[in-house]
C-alpha cells in the first residue's frame, strides 16, 4: 500500500493564548514524529488548511489561518485548502492522492469531532484504508463534554471508519 500522512488544521489560531486546543504541546510533539518519520521515509505529506472569511478565527491570510511554525510544510508537500469540515468536499485532496497512486492515508490534526472526524469517514466511504493517530488530535472542551472525553470518544467510534492507533505504533508499524 501506499501511504499519505494528512496534516489536519495544524493553524496557529487553534493555539491561542486565551483558548488553545487541549495539551496543545503533546499533540505538536506527536504530529511532529509523524511529520519527522515521515519525511525520513519518503512518505508523501498532504497539509490541510481550514479557510474562513474575513473577521473569523481563521481568516485567510492572517497569522491564526498560518500552518503552526513548528510543523510548516516544505515547499514540495502539497497544501490542500479547505473551507469545509471535509478535506475532500470541492478540494483537489482525492484527485492528488490518486494521481500518486496512495490508498493508505494516516490522519492527524485538529479538530477532533468536526474536521477529523468528518475527514476519517469521508475517505472511509472513498475507498481508503485510514489510520487515525490517537495521541495526534485534538479538540476544546465543549458544554457537555471534556476535550479528553470527545477525544475517547471518537477514538472508540471512529474504529469503524479507520484503525486507530498511537503515534509509536504507526511510527513502529506503518511509516517504516
Amino acid at each position: 500500500m501506499n501511504t499519505a500522512l494528512l496534516v489536519v488544521d495544524v493553524q496557529n489560531g487553534m493555539f491561542a493564548e486565551e483558548d488553545p486546543v487541549y495539551k496543545g504541546d503533546f499533540l505538536i510533539e506527536n504530529v511532529k514524529k509523524l511529520i519527522s518519520e515521515a519525511r525520513t521515509n519518503g512518505t508523501p505529506i498532504f497539509y490541510i488548511q481550514h479557510n474562513e472569511p474575513k473577521g473569523e478565527q481563521l481568516e485567510t491570510g492572517t497569522f491564526a489561518w498560518e500552518i503552526h511554525t513548528e510543523i510548516a510544510p516544505h515547499e514540495y508537500d502539497p497544501v490542500i485548502q479547505k473551507t469545509t469540515p471535509d478535506s475532500f468536499f470541492n478540494t483537489e485532496l482525492d484527485t492528488e492522492l490518486k494521481k500518486r497512486g496512495i490508498d493508505q492515508l494516516i490522519v492527524a490534526g485538529i479538530q477532533t469531532e468536526i474536521c477529523i472526524d468528518t475527514t476519517c469517514r469521508r475517505a472511509f466511504s472513498l475507498g481508503y484504508h485510514v489510520t487515525l493517530a490517537s495521541d495526534a488530535h485534538g479538540t476544546w472542551n465543549s458544554d457537555q463534554l471534556t476535550a479528553e472525553q470527545i477525544i475517547q470518544h471518537h477514538n472508540r467510534t471512529l474504529r469503524f471508519f479507520a484503525k486507530v492507533s498511537p503515534t509509536s505504533e504507526i511510527i513502529s508499524k506503518q511509516l517504516v
